[in-house]
């Protein structure tokens, strides 16, 4: 297996990429970035150096994985979902000292559109659906959606609906 790196993106001296990874067009991966192996990242995926990306993990176009973001293992991450960092953000006011991790649990996938509120823990292969505003944490196996996300089901490892709540 080798890795891909489309010529129009970026990955900087000091990140690491696993083997059998492909990364896409207009993709920039910052030094010091971790990325497992057989992923793929799509078009115009921003990797921050202190982002964690497991194995087998599938980024969708225009996603940013920011600093203190961690995705384990065979996670989707659906287009251009949304990942935050800080939790009162200004313009004015520099707040790197205040980051807070977030964590993508083994084999979750998060839907188009949604935005994933920093400090939060989505639960092992929980389903957020798309457009979802996801502001406390996702219990495993959980469906969620709406805004503010809430559980509405249970879903099995392979993402079909067991339970509507």
């Amino acid at each position: 297996m080798s890795i891909f790196i489309h010529e129009s993106s970026y990955v900087d001296e000091g990140a690491v990429i696993g083997d059998g990874t492909k990364i896409w067009h207009f993709s920039h991966v910052l030094s010091g970035a971790q990325i497992g192996e057989r992923c793929s990242l799509g078009q115009n995926v921003n990797v921050g150096s202190r982002a964690v990306i497991g194995n087998g993990v599938k980024i969708q176009n225009n996603v940013s994985i920011y600093d203190d973001v961690i995705i384990e293992d065979d996670v989707f991450c659906g287009p251009s979902c949304v990942f935050t960092n800080v939790i009162n953000p200004r313009a004015f006011v520099e707040r790197k000292d205040e980051y807070k991790k977030t964590v993508v649990k083994k084999g979750a996938s998060i839907g188009a559109n949604a935005t994933i509120v920093c400090g939060v823990t989505i639960g092992e292969y929980a389903l957020v659906g798309a457009g979802a505003v996801v502001t406390k944490d996702v219990p495993p196996y959980s469906l969620v959606y709406g805004s503010p996300a809430r559980v509405m089901g249970k879903v099995d490892r392979d993402g079909n609906i067991v339970e509507r709540v």
